[in-house]
């Protein structure tokens, strides 16, 4: 009686299916028209992507400099390395250029030579006053263009590394008015006017300029992203449309396999507006995604019904069958595939979390959409061809098969070695694989802005900020000299380090308001004693009263309590990264007593990388959690843990070359990375549940004949999963066209695990399953499942008119 229930429930919804094919369809369009009404709140998000928790002591440290400070990523840098721009020609095209920009309303502050301030004593008002640097009216005469370059390089350390270097380099600073920095605002004014007054200049003066600073970059790389999503799609559907069709070699089941994923993409960017989830360079991947694996369920799905079709010839049996025999079993394997998913969902960093619900509820709804279309698409469809039948019986498949059966049955024992070769000596290798974690580590090396970004770590070493907030913890706190010299302490150790480029924070304006004190003598750019320190800062705080030209506010907040460090980093692994903040961490608390000041290492060169590192903490026990929870499944299914032993075994294995192979072939941990182990686990399992359900079935059919029922498992599973093995194997390597290292290494490592799977589960699965089960007592491991998985060959058989 309760097999009959089980049996009833797929029989209900194969007849529910099939006897209100109309209404059915009607009701996935309506789905679609709906969920196509939300694509209007699809956005692209505008920020870079935190993995960190909100609870996290780092993001709450960073918050707070926010808070403090403002937005730190409003920085845009322009600059040029050639001897024509101190020319009356480049100098004037130049000031027209910063001259334009600063007249924009979405920049806030211009800092250029052509509109350079310098600091000058007034002492008849007792106070500094800034005063031009470049005298405009003389600009177009070669002699004072020389003098300005020579008293730039030698009279202005204030801006050495701001905006020049002694190598001859020049730039300007525009900085982004904070409020567009994280809105649609920024790209808007990047690309349609930034951008085209960048490549005016250049055909005018035929100087190659170089721009980069985060909100740039951000820009840029946003396009990028987005322009790689269609061309996903358009691969990953060409590819895995072609695959489908050499095996089938039929137009109209290639055709709806192609319509369904199209759907289901469809559906993708509706539940992305629905809920509010911003595009990410995570969740950008999943349309892609829903392609690949929703081609392996067409292709699971036409099998059966052709060669349901091809063993009795009655098409209203095998319509209902493809719904009855396999329902259970499909259902479950893109349960396991969305586990996979699911896992991030578990982590406290919003991204992953986006990523894992999206592709989750994506996959469980493609599952449906396959399962009832399918059949219905085929009962308005002529039955199959012979020629549509043919790659049952093909030549090159029978041989592949052949070849396993061979092995299986005779070299039992040399699979075993090589397993544990392979596992050996990956194992080996995976202790070989580094961490690396940054901004612009993954981003398209072929782009020109990325030649920028090497052109300022070159020249400025590098153009991600690093923060340090100094709170004083009382008002006015800043300016104590003890404060100054421990800051300048703190900063002669950060241009110590080659990685960073020279600080700039309020120590800089007070060592050069000492130097316009003594009439700009660039001997003085120091700290004043303590003697001259009363005057000095008299002078200066008589200019920052003025608060339009207020020089300070930039560095110091509102209370005079709190300042800030800012420094830029070169593109460097996240292990170089650890050892900078363990030194800068060190003298911190060297010179700084905790009692009395409150120091914060932050900015967003530090937040990726911690972000990289929580993303490595909690790696093993997010795959931990998606063995866990697909052994479950499997325990719901099979109740037999001996069964789930069997089923871990050749799916871990492929996970454990694919990190040897990262270890010797130097491919670092990373964000990107990462995920490639939950993702292929939960795919690899896909090809275990359908051998251990088939081998179930055989086992029924077969009078529990253990051998038997393995080689006919294989046999008659064996074409599926090489078929949904080199689709998915080939969709993921649609990844590799991309720009973006991460996503080319996501796809390729995705790609080689699977391929280890489908032989692990092809070779290693039975060998296992014969190895453990060597006796007819075995039986007993094979309890009764709460599931039927597949149909019991009486049950399959026992159809009625009805079902037609």
């Amino acid at each position: 009686m309760k097999n009959k229930l089980k049996v009833g429930f797929w029989e209900l919804v194969a007849r529910i299916v099939l006897k209100n094919r109309i209404f059915i369809l009607g009701a996935i369009l309506l789905i679609t028209l709906f969920l196509s009404t939300q694509w209007k709140n699809i956005r692209f998000s505008f920020t870079e992507a935190n993995l960190l928790p909100e609870t996290s002591s780092i993001t709450k440290g960073y918050n707070t400099f926010l808070s403090k400070f403002g937005e730190e990523g409003n920085l845009i840098i322009v600059g040029v390395k050639d001897d024509r721009f101190f020319t009356p020609k480049t100098f004037a095209a130049w000031t027209t250029l910063m001259t334009e920009l600063k007249a924009q309303k979405e920049v806030d502050l211009v800092v250029s030579i052509n509109d350079l301030k310098k600091l000058e004593k007034n002492e008849s008002v007792q106070k500094f006053e800034l005063v031009p640097f470049v005298d405009q009216s003389k600009t177009n005469n070669q002699a004072y263009l020389n003098e300005i370059k020579k008293n730039l390089f030698t009279k202005m350390p204030f801006y050495e590394g701001l905006l020049f270097n002694k190598k001859g380099s020049i730039r300007s600073a525009i900085y982004l008015d904070k409020k567009i920095v994280n809105t649609p605002q920024r790209k808007e004014y990047i690309m349609n006017h930034f951008i085209p007054k960048i490549v005016a200049f250049e055909k005018k003066t035929g100087i190659d300029l170089k721009v980069s600073g985060m909100p740039y970059i951000r820009t840029l790389n946003a396009n990028s992203i987005t322009g790689e999503i269609s061309l996903f799609i358009g691969a990953s559907l060409l590819i895995t449309s072609l695959i489908f069709f050499f095996f089938f070699r039929s137009f109209r089941a290639t055709l709806i396999s192609i319509l369904i994923v199209i759907v289901g993409v469809m559906w993708t960017f509706g539940l992305l507006g629905l809920l509010h989830f911003e595009i990410t360079v995570l969740t950008a991947i999943v349309p892609t995604l829903v392609i690949v694996i929703g081609i392996p369920n067409c292709i699971f799905l036409t099998n059966k019904y052709q060669q349901e079709y091809s063993a009795h010839g009655n098409k209203a049996k095998a319509l209902q069958r493809v719904i009855t025999k396999v329902g259970t079993a499909t259902l479950m394997t893109n349960l396991t595939t969305a586990a996979g998913f699911a896992t991030f969902i578990i982590t406290s960093s919003d991204i992953l979390k986006e990523f894992g619900i999206i592709s989750s509820l994506s996959i469980v709804a493609l599952f449906f959409l396959c399962l009832i279309v399918i059949p219905i698409y085929y009962s308005y469809q002529p039955v199959p061809k012979a020629k549509h039948l043919e790659h049952l019986n093909r030549n090159y498949t029978k041989t592949f098969i052949k070849w396993i059966e061979k092995t299986v049955k005779y070299n039992r024992r040399y699979v075993y070695v090589v397993a544990i070769f392979l596992f050996l000596v990956s194992t080996i290798g995976a202790f070989k694989i580094k961490t690396s974690g940054n901004l612009i580590e993954d981003m398209p090396k072929n782009t020109g802005f990325y030649r920028d970004i090497l052109f300022f770590e070159n020249e400025f070493n590098g153009v991600m900020p690093l923060e340090i907030m100094v709170d004083t913890q009382r008002k006015k706190g800043v300016m104590k000299l003890s404060t100054l010299r421990k800051m300048d302490d703190l900063q002669n150790t950060i241009e110590a380090i080659p990685e960073l480029s020279k600080p700039i924070s309020i120590l800089n304006i007070v060592k050069y308001s000492k130097q316009a004190y003594y009439n700009g003598n660039p001997e003085y750019y120091a700290l004043p004693t303590s003697q001259e320190q009363s005057f000095i800062l008299g002078y200066a705080k008589n200019a920052t009263k003025d608060n339009k030209n207020n020089i300070m506010k930039s560095y110091v907040d509102s209370t005079g309590q709190v300042a800030r460090i800012t420094t830029f980093m070169k593109d460097i692994g996240t292990g170089n990264m650890a050892k900078i903040e363990n030194r800068l961490s060190s003298k911190i608390d060297s010179i700084f007593p905790k009692d009395r000041y409150k120091v914060v290492l932050t900015g967003k060169a530090l937040i990726f990388e911690k972000g990289t590192q929580y993303l490595l903490d909690n790696l093993v026990s997010s795959l931990l959690f998606a063995v866990l929870l697909i052994s479950l499944l499997m325990v719901f299914m099979f109740r037999s843990f001996k069964m789930v032993v069997v089923s871990l075994i050749p799916n871990l294995l492929p996970l454990m070359i694919t990190a040897g192979l990262m270890g010797y072939f130097g491919i670092p941990l990373k964000p990107s990375t990462i995920l490639v182990f939950s993702i292929a686990f939960g795919l690899s399992v896909d090809d275990t549940i359908h051998f251990l359900a088939q081998y179930r079935q055989e086992l029924t059919r077969n009078d529990w004949k253990i051998k038997r029922s393995v080689f006919a498992t294989i046999k008659e599973s064996g074409i599926s999963m090489f078929y949904t093995s080199v689709v998915l194997f080939t969709g993921f390597s649609v990844f590799m066209l991309s720009d973006f290292g991460g996503t080319v290494a996501l796809g390729g490592l995705i790609a080689i695990t699977l391929a280890f799977g489908m032989l692990s589960n092809l070779m290693l699965l039975p060998c296992l399953v014969l190895t453990l089960n060597k006796s007819l007592a075995n039986k007993q491991e094979f309890k009764e499942p709460t599931v039927d998985i597949l149909n019991k060959p009486e049950e399959s058989s026992e159809q009625t008119e009805s079902d037609k």
